[in-house]
């Protein structure tokens, strides 16, 4: 198994060869300069060099040892949480007869493991934990970060009612738009349903957040606590519980509408097509006494 891969050791050597001669060169001239002040200027400039160079020496390691002081940073709190429960463990050893020493341990660890709500607890931050890793994995195997193989910072991470939201700060190479194709693959590497990114900063880009969700908390039961209001003893019609499926209204009168008379309207005189009004036939003229006439 490969700790440190051979891209980051060769850009590790680079880097550290580089920033051994800026500061070296940088420190040494400066310190030269302030020198002069006080000594000759060739003493000066051995006075330079005898600060530069052990500076950029330091550096050099700083640089050099970076993959592993990052390595050790990924493992950092598991190897806290070891190292306390071992001194725990060695000091009540020491301390305390056997019996109290397994009495205390099982008491550590059983009632947790008995009462629900620590042991869930306990649960969502182990999971916290491990996807920081399986976050890294991804970060390593299939997303490329850029060509020195800098892997983006994790920072931290804390359980959540859906899983685990983890905050990730990406470096030179990365952005969110490139890791929103890939979400699916991150699901599957954290034992997920889906994961979301979002920005966990409106000024910086690089600084995102990464939502885990592993179960559907919308789909649970939810106990009322309408339910301990309601009096037992009352009737079940009378319960605000029951829910009314028809309307029945027998004594409710209909109101009776009566709508006004209207009259028929008059019919307008026809007119030709010259304008003038028509003379008026021998059928529409009233009966006239023809006795005279005769």
């Amino acid at each position: 198994m490969t700790v440190i891969e051979a891209k980051v050791h060769r850009s590790s050597a680079r880097n550290a060869k580089m920033a051994f001669i800026l500061t070296a060169v940088i420190v040494g001239l400066l310190s030269a300069v302030v020198a002069a002040s006080y000594w000759h200027p060739i003493v000066s400039l051995f006075v330079g060099a005898l600060i530069g160079v052990p500076t950029g020496a330091l550096v050099w390691l700083l640089v050099r040892v970076w993959p592993v002081i990052r390595l050790l940073w990924w493992w950092s709190l598991e190897t806290a949480l070891a190292v306390l429960l071992l001194t725990a463990w060695v000091q009540l050893a020491n301390h305390t007869p056997t019996l109290v020493t397994l009495l205390v341990v099982a008491l550590i660890v059983g009632v947790p493991a008995a009462i629900r709500p620590v042991r869930r607890q306990v649960i969502a931050w182990t999971w916290c934990l491990v996807v920081r890793h399986r976050l890294r994995v991804c970060f390593a195997q299939f997303i490329i970060a850029n060509q020195s193989g800098s892997l983006p910072l994790i920072l931290w991470a804390r359980p959540t009612p859906v899983g685990e939201r983890v905050w990730v700060y990406l470096r030179p190479g990365l952005s969110a738009k490139d890791l929103e194709g890939r979400l699916d693959k991150i699901a599957v590497t954290c034992h997920a349903s889906t994961v979301l990114i979002e920005r966990a900063s409106e000024n910086n880009a690089a600084y995102l957040r990464f939502d885990i969700k592993r179960r559907e908390v919308l789909t649970a039961h939810v106990a009322s606590p309408l339910v301990d209001v309601i009096d037992p003893a009352a009737p079940v019609s009378a319960s605000p519980m029951t829910v009314p499926t028809a309307l029945d209204l027998p004594d409710v009168d209909a109101p009776t509408i009566t709508l006004p008379t209207q009259g028929k309207p008059a019919k307008k005189p026809a007119t030709t097509a010259n304008g003038s009004k028509p003379v008026a036939s021998a059928s529409s003229m009233p009966d006239d006494d023809t006795s005279d006439w005769i």
